[in-house]
C-alpha cells in the first residue's frame, strides 16, 4: 500500500503534496485540523484550515499569518494529492483531513467527538483505506452521558448553589469547551461572566456571525452583585489563583472528560466534576473506526497502545504512533496569553 502520509519528526507529512498536517515544528505548508494550541502552532509559512477556523487561528497566532480557509467538502489539489476537510465535531471549525493520492484515501482525524453538541457541527465519518485516530479517552471506562444529561446535572448544581447562597464557577478550556457550555446553558442563568481568555475567543466568534449569547468580561470593576444569578466560566489555569477569590462564597465545578474517574474532582479541590468532553469516548472511537471501513489504523495521542492492541486483537491492523499532540483542554494547559488577568 502506498504511504499517502508518513510520520516524521516535524509532523504528519504528505510526500505527494509536500505539506504537513498539524506539524509541531515550523514548516512551509501546514494543513490544520483545528485551532487548539497542540495542533495549530506558530511559525509555519502558510496555513490551510476550514473557513470557520480562520478567525480562531488569527486570534491565537496573529492577524498577519498567511492563512487560507476552505469549506467542508471543498477539494484543493497539491500536486497529485487532493485534500478536503470534513466535520470532526470537536470544536467550532474542527475538521478531519482527507488526502487522496492515486486511488488511495487516508484520513487524519485530528481530535473528534461523535455527539453533536449543537455548536461545533455534527461529526461525519469518512470512508478511507487508512485512518489516523486520536485516543485521548481510549479506555473502556470512558463512556459519556448524553450532553442533555450533563447539562441537566450542571443546571441542578447551579440551582443548589443559589439555594446555598454560593456563586457558581465552572472551569472549562477557553476555546471550544467554554463556547459549548455558553451555547447550551443559555436561558439557564441571568448572565455569563467570563475570564478574559474566554471573552476574546467569544468576541472573535461573534464578529464572524456565530449565534452565541452575549457574555460579560470580568474586570476589577465588575460589581459583586453581578455574581449572584450568573454563571462564571474560567479557564483551568485560573484555579486556586487570587483572581478566583473575588467570587467567594462560591462552588467550583470542573468540566472535563477526566471527571469520569471517581476522585478526580476532589484531587482538583473542586466541589463538583462534570464528565463532558470534546473527544470521543471508547465506544465512539470504535464506532468511528468501523464506519470508516479502514484497512489499517494508526493510533495517536492518548491511550494509544491500549486502543491499537485492542484493534489488533480484533483482526484490524493497527499501529501506535508517537506524536506531539495532546495537552489542550483535557489536561488544563492554557497558552501564555490566557494567564489570569491581574
Amino acid at each position: 500500500m502506498q504511504a499517502v502520509l508518513t510520520f516524521t519528526d516535524s509532523g504528519i507529512y504528505c510526500p505527494a503534496g509536500d505539506f504537513y498536517i498539524d506539524p509541531w515544528k515550523p514548516v512551509p505548508r501546514a494543513v490544520i485540523t483545528h485551532a487548539h494550541a497542540d495542533h495549530a502552532r506558530w511559525g509555519n509559512r502558510h496555513y490551510l484550515c476550514t473557513k470557520d477556523s480562520v478567525p480562531l487561528l488569527q486570534l491565537r497566532l496573529g492577524k498577519d499569518i498567511s492563512v487560507q480557509g476552505l469549506s467542508y467538502g471543498e477539494t484543493l489539489r497539491f500536486n497529485s494529492a487532493r485534500v478536503s476537510f470534513h466535520p470532526a465535531g470537536h470544536m467550532i471549525g474542527s475538521a478531519q483531513v482527507k488526502v487522496a493520492v492515486d486511488g488511495q484515501t487516508w484520513v487524519a482525524s485530528g481530535d473528534y467527538k461523535t455527539e453533536n453538541d449543537g455548536i461545533s457541527g455534527a461529526f461525519e465519518p469518512v470512508k478511507c483505506h487508512v485512518f489516523i485516530t486520536e485516543s485521548t479517552f481510549g479506555l473502556p471506562i470512558y463512556h459519556w452521558k448524553t450532553q442533555q444529561q450533563v447539562m441537566s446535572d450542571i443546571q441542578a448544581w447551579i440551582y443548589e448553589n443559589r439555594q446555598a447562597g454560593k456563586n457558581s464557577v465552572l472551569l472549562a478550556y477557553s476555546l471550544g469547551k467554554a463556547q459549548r457550555l455558553i451555547y447550551n446553558l443559555r436561558g439557564v442563568v441571568e448572565r455569563f461572566l467570563v475570564h478574559g481568555a474566554i471573552y476574546n475567543a467569544h468576541e472573535a466568534l461573534l464578529q464572524h456571525g456565530w449565534p452565541l449569547p452575549p457574555v460579560e468580561l470580568i474586570t476589577p470593576n465588575t460589581p459583586k452583585e453581578h455574581f449572584a444569578g450568573s454563571l462564571i466560566i474560567s479557564p483551568p489555569s485560573a484555579a486556586d489563583s487570587a483572581w478566583m477569590r473575588k467570587f467567594s462564597p462560591y462552588a467550583l465545578g470542573v468540566c472535563s472528560g477526566w471527571m469520569q474517574v471517581r476522585g478526580n474532582a476532589r484531587r482538583q479541590n473542586a466541589d463538583a466534576g462534570f464528565a463532558i468532553s470534546d473527544h470521543a469516548d471508547w465506544q465512539g472511537l470504535l464506532q468511528t473506526i468501523r464506519q470508516t471501513g479502514a484497512e489499517k489504523v494508526y493510533v495517536t495521542h492518548g491511550f494509544s497502545s491500549v486502543l491499537a492492541r485492542y484493534l489488533q486483537e480484533n483482526g484490524l491492523p493497527a499501529e501506535e504512533v508517537r506524536t506531539a499532540y495532546g495537552g489542550e483542554e483535557e489536561t488544563a494547559v492554557e497558552t501564555r496569553e490566557e494567564a489570569p488577568p491581574a
